[in-house]
């Protein structure tokens, strides 16, 4: 089953988690190889979610959020060797309710258009930052 998009259910959660502050979104994304745009549009996947990063950019900066991390995935070493990912990145936002402005923002809407026909599937993951060091479970 993919996961392209969130339902009402999830983004109640996603805003009642009852901590303010900053917030990171882990995001995983597949691709698809041909773009499915509704308007028949050719383009691949990979275009399609440049389209979608180059639109959104500016209301994630707007909104006060950045990119903290990326990478690219090289190898599955725990876990289903199916879940392979062409795009591996953290996003962070002043707050949750930065983020959820954004989602409603139109400018963000038109570009949104862009990541729904380029993804095949994703992962989106709300969490809270804290700081590096310790070890694993610190």
């Amino acid at each position: 089953m993919a996961h392209i998009g969130f339902t009402g259910g999830a983004f109640r959660g996603f805003r009642d988690v009852p901590r303010d502050g900053p917030i990171h979104m882990l995001n995983l994304v597949r691709l698809r190889d041909r773009a499915a745009y509704n308007d028949g549009r050719e383009a691949t996947g990979a275009e399609a979610y440049a389209a979608y990063g180059r639109g959104s950019q500016r209301v994630l900066e707007r909104l006060g959020g950045r990119i903290v991390w990326r990478g690219a995935m090289e190898f599955m070493l725990i876990g289903p060797e199916e879940e392979a990912w062409d795009l591996c990145f953290i996003a962070e936002y002043p707050n949750a309710a930065a983020f959820a402005e954004m989602i409603k923002d139109p400018e963000y809407r038109d570009a949104m258009v862009h990541r729904q026909a380029g993804v095949a599937d994703s992962r989106l993951i709300r969490m809270a930052p804290m700081d590096p060091g310790g070890n694993f479970a610190e």
